[in-house]
């Protein structure tokens, strides 16, 4: 998992701009699954991260 959350903070790093639109690329590299429930999203990442965001 330390590894995956390096690698992870490496290609953050790399990025010199804030996103601001949808990234397909992105996603595909940075998120395993997400959820979808009435009232919240559920992210997986692929590094072991997980989070949810109220809607």
């Amino acid at each position: 998992m330390k590894q995956r959350l390096d690698e992870l903070q490496a290609f953050l790093d790399e990025q010199h701009e804030p996103v601001t639109v949808y990234d397909e690329g992105m996603v595909r590299r940075l998120i395993e699954r997400i959820t979808v429930f009435e009232d919240h999203l559920y992210f997986e990442f692929k590094c072991g991260l997980e989070t949810e965001v109220q809607m």
